[in-house]
């Protein structure tokens, strides 16, 4: 389903019993960014209706049965996750809305990887446009997207709401081939 993950990882399609697992890691994994109201905030754009309506176009990588890593096994223990959809509105574009990696694994190709399952599958439903946004706050968001080829937009203040300011990202898959491993 997805090519290129590390040994002792794998995908498949979310589902609806994903949910708590994938909340139960946000605050780990974005090491307290933006305090407790980051931790709300993420939290509140994950809501279970992801997890019911766009399974066939969301990812969550896990450990393999079997995987130690120090003492203990992390067996089907959640690696990483992409949350997307194609566009309702816009028929030649697809929306990344949420995406995590272990911080154990950055670097090391996972995120890289889920986005490169995701063009795949917005190509394959005649989608040219992928967007996406993140936080002004996560720099590393920003460049990981920048080096994947996406375009950033100047901070757009209040984008989500009132101090929810947002810098929003669009790859076009016409110019941008698929990123190599």
């Amino acid at each position: 389903m997805i090519d290129f993950l590390p040994d002792g990882l794998k995908a498949r399609h979310l589902a609806e019993e994903d949910h708590p697992q994938v909340l139960s890691v946000l605050d780990g994994w974005w090491g307290g960014l933006k305090g407790p109201a980051g931790a709300l905030e993420r939290s509140l754009l994950l809501p279970r209706l992801y997890f019911q309506h766009f399974t066939t176009t969301s990812f969550l990588v896990e450990r393999d049965e079997g995987q130690v890593d120090g003492d203990r096994t992390d067996g089907g223990q959640i690696a990483a996750f992409l949350v997307g959809f194609l566009s309702q509105t816009e028929p030649d574009a697809a929306y990344v809305h949420f995406v995590g990696v272990d911080p154990r694994l950055h670097g090391q190709g996972v995120g890289r990887a889920l986005y490169r399952a995701f063009f795949a599958l917005a190509r394959s439903h005649g989608r040219r446009y992928v967007h996406c946004i993140t936080s002004p706050q996560n720099t590393a968001s920003q460049s990981f997207h920048t080096r994947l080829g996406f375009a950033a937009s100047d901070v757009k203040p209040d984008y989500d709401g009132p101090g929810l300011d947002r810098v929003a990202f669009t790859l076009d898959l016409a110019v941008h081939p698929a990123p190599s491993p």
